[in-house]
């Protein structure tokens, strides 16, 4: 199958630091390219990937000091993907609802995986404006905010590869917490916790400039603990030492995380998880099995002593299973397969459209 996966600009894919979208668009392209199919990937020119490489920026924007408009990055790209439709049976999107005009106007097969947080108020209103756009959800949960939409098509969780990480099989002696430091991930919430329990607790994390002041505020006075060590934003290749040297991931969220790849890429170092029932955290962690789901910081101090007890091979079946690599392009596949034999694309809506 020809297939075009098109990632956000903003991390290099797959990132070399921080960044969970273009992560998953990587492991699925490099999947799909080891099944023997024909993968072209949209990405900025500093991605490592098997399949055929189309660049519309040099580097990844985030980390370029000379981009101020990172939305005109992303349109030169539309501009290349569109060019390029008929050399494609599917177009896979992962840049939310950027491409819904142009993409309800041509033939060409396309599904959208969205990445993000859908409770906020405007997106209602850009989903029922296009209900002709197949939607996939990463979770359950990150649907509820629209329930109404009637194309979704399926839930595909995210998948790592099997090799990626290794199974630590004796638990470590401190909590992690890794991602991003903001009001929402709850940083402080797991520093509490790891104090309140006399454990040491490291912190992998990056501080965007919209949370620098929380951080100032908020974390900074918290890192002068003796328990508490700020080791900052890390990679890929450091994560393994890091994850499966773990006691526990610390995931005390305070909002309505689509799926979280922190909690798998942990499972399958075989550390446990003591995350906040919240968004797809009851999807992803089996309470009492692969970690502890609490309701608030008592719940979590309560339970740190516990994970003593749970197998952490039991962790990385999880991930065997479930949360691979193998099954995320097998379900995507066979959402692919499913559009292509549905007959004339759109053809309700080309029959009207300006262009193909």
């Amino acid at each position: 199958m020809r297939i075009a996966q098109v990632a956000p600009l903003y991390e290099s894919t797959p990132p070399a630091f921080y960044g969970g979208t273009e992560r998953v668009v990587s492991y699925l392209t490099e999947e799909l390219v080891r099944q023997g199919h024909d993968v072209t990937l949209f990405a900025s020119g500093d991605s490592i990937t098997a399949a055929k490489l189309i660049p519309p920026c040099k580097r990844a924007l985030r980390l370029d000091p000379d981009c101020q408009d990172s939305l005109a990055y992303h349109m030169i790209m539309l501009e290349e993907v569109f060019r390029r439709a008929r050399d494609f049976d599917i177009v896979h999107f992962h840049i939310d609802y950027l491409h819904f005009p142009v993409s309800r106007r041509t033939r060409v097969p396309n599904i959208t995986t969205l990445h993000g947080r859908l409770d906020l108020p405007e997106h209602g209103a850009v989903y029922r404006q296009f209900p002709d756009m197949p939607l996939i959800s990463i979770s359950n949960a990150q649907r509820k905010p629209l329930p109404n939409i009637v194309s979704w098509r399926a839930t595909v969780y995210h998948g790592l590869p099997d090799e990626l990480y290794r199974f630590e099989p004796r638990p470590g002696k401190y909590l992690a917490f890794i991602g991003r430091i903001s009001p929402e991930k709850g940083l402080d919430r797991a520093i509490e916790a790891a104090i309140r329990a006399g454990i040491p607790i490291r912190i992998a994390a990056k501080v965007d400039k919209v949370d620098r002041a929380y951080f100032e505020a908020t974390i900074k006075p918290m890192l002068d603990h003796p328990l508490v060590e700020y080791i900052g934003e890390i990679g890929e290749g450091e994560k393994q030492e890091f994850l499966g040297g773990a006691y526990a991931l610390m995931f005390l969220i305070d909002w309505p995380e689509p799926f979280g790849l922190a909690m798998i890429e942990a499972l399958a170092c075989g550390t446990p998880v003591i995350a906040f029932r919240r968004g797809s955290v009851p999807e992803v962690i089996d309470d009492g099995t692969t970690g502890f789901i609490v309701r608030n910081v008592d719940e979590a101090v309560a339970a740190i002593p516990r994970v003593a007890k749970l197998n952490r091979a039991d962790c990385r079946k999880a991930v065997d299973g479930q949360f691979c690599s193998y099954r995320m392009a097998k379900d995507y596949l066979t959402q692919y397969a499913g559009l292509q034999s549905e007959g004339p694309w759109l053809s309700e809506i080309n029959s009207h459209a300006p262009f193909r």
